[in-house]
């Protein structure tokens, strides 16, 4: 591994020290705050913290929970920072470089993250937006005006044209994107907290399984979660004095494609290109960032919101060609036996989801080795972000 360079003055000197899950699950009874103050409380309790321990709080302006909020929920009372970072998937990994920046600015010393969110039970993402809801032109910079009359209402079907433009560029295959489906079923299989575990999936199964945007089936869609996630950073060297052994932050990075637009996700269909991602410019920086390259990775959590959105981030971040990701999945890669393991408890497609924090959380218990599919020797771990409208990804080192 590359020494630490003046440009990079991040690198290795944070690390994640407390991790904390609820149960997810299809209808948690709990509100959100609940939810994320038992997160949070699990965390803290992995690093053998105390509430005083905590000055500062990132969230995801996504979230229904406010810093305040969580601060008196928990009995917060010496807050010197607070951040948020958005939207949805694009938030997690961020999030931690923001947590970097409180404590290495001085600003605080532990920062708590957090996601929560009653994903299946109360607001449900995958419902898309109404097209009889009225909305001023431009409202929030969405643009979603312009597309919602012609029926482009929910992300799934956004993704499904980037599947559709993938597939007539590279000849992307249905059974290509069903090993990445399968593969993420079988980790959550073996994981006693994931929401599918002990639910097998075979091929037949999954292509028998009913299209719901063309060509995306059933299970090329992500579940749909409730539950939080939390996670703690701290300075590298105070890390070392507490319960776990701390999980190093070697590098994070944030990006957006040369020709971004405005809004959410649906102006994705004017740019350029439908299947070159932001993930492009966010792997460039976050390699140059951690001194290491795609080899370097022995284990990534990629943001799997779709099946589709795993086959071009494994593209993006340089673990095959550009328009080679289905044969490289078709050859076992990604497996927790291949190359490059991916999503070790399940992901988004069959642990749980939670807006990529479940990843950053499973990122932890692979450098730790304490995962439920625990990939032997691993010491690096890469996770990545949602793929629109910007995103995000870091890369965790074994200490």
């Amino acid at each position: 591994m590359a020494a630490a360079t003046d440009a990079f003055t991040h690198r290795d000197r944070c690390a994640i020290v407390g991790i904390g899950a609820t149960d997810f699950s299809r209808d948690s009874g709990r509100s959100e705050l609940t939810l994320a103050t038992q997160a949070a409380r699990a965390a803290l309790d992995d690093a053998g913290l105390t509430v005083a321990d905590i000055d500062g709080i990132v969230r995801c302006d996504f979230d229904s929970v406010t810093h305040n909020a969580l601060s008196a929920s928990l009995g917060i009372r010496g807050l010197s920072y607070w951040g948020e970072v958005g939207p949805g998937g694009v938030a997690p990994c961020a999030m931690v470089g923001q947590a970097i920046g409180a404590i290495l600015s001085g600003q605080a010393s532990t920062v708590l993250l957090y996601r929560c969110l009653n994903g299946r039970s109360d607001v449900r993402f995958s419902a898309g937006t109404a097209p009889t809801v009225q909305r001023p032109v431009g409202g929030k910079a969405t643009y979603d005006e312009f597309y919602i009359p012609y029926g482009l209402m929910t992300p799934g079907q956004l993704f499904a044209l980037m599947a559709q433009r993938h597939t007539i560029e590279y000849g992307t295959t249905p059974e290509q994107l069903g090993e990445i489906a399968l593969t993420c079923r079988a980790n959550a299989n073996d994981t006693p907290h994931a929401q599918t575990a002990g639910r097998k999936l075979t091929m037949s199964e999954y292509l028998a399984s009913r299209m719901i945007s063309a060509p995306l089936r059933l299970f090329d869609f992500c579940l749909e979660s409730d539950g939080a996630c939390a996670v703690i950073v701290t300075s590298a060297a105070r890390a070392r004095d507490l319960r776990q052994p701390p999980v190093l932050i070697r590098a994070v990075a944030q990006g957006a494609a040369a020709d971004t637009r405005g809004g959410m996700m649906y102006t994705a269909v004017t740019r350029k290109s439908l299947v070159e991602l932001p993930a492009y410019t966010v792997a460039s920086k976050l390699y140059e960032r951690a001194g290491l390259g795609p080899q370097d990775i022995d284990v990534a959590q990629i943001y799997d919101c779709f099946t589709i959105s795993v086959l071009m981030q494994l593209e993006a971040f340089g673990f095959c060609e550009p328009g080679a990701g289905g044969p490289f999945v078709a050859s076992g890669a990604i497996r927790r036996d291949g190359s490059v393991p991916i999503n070790t408890a399940g992901g988004h497609l069959s642990e749980g989801y939670i807006h990529g924090m479940n990843h950053i959380v499973e990122a932890t218990r692979q450098m730790r080795g304490t995962g439920a599919v625990q990939v032997a020797d691993a010491e690096t771990c890469l996770v990545t972000g949602g793929p629109f409208p910007t995103s995000s990804a870091l890369i965790l080192r074994k200490a």
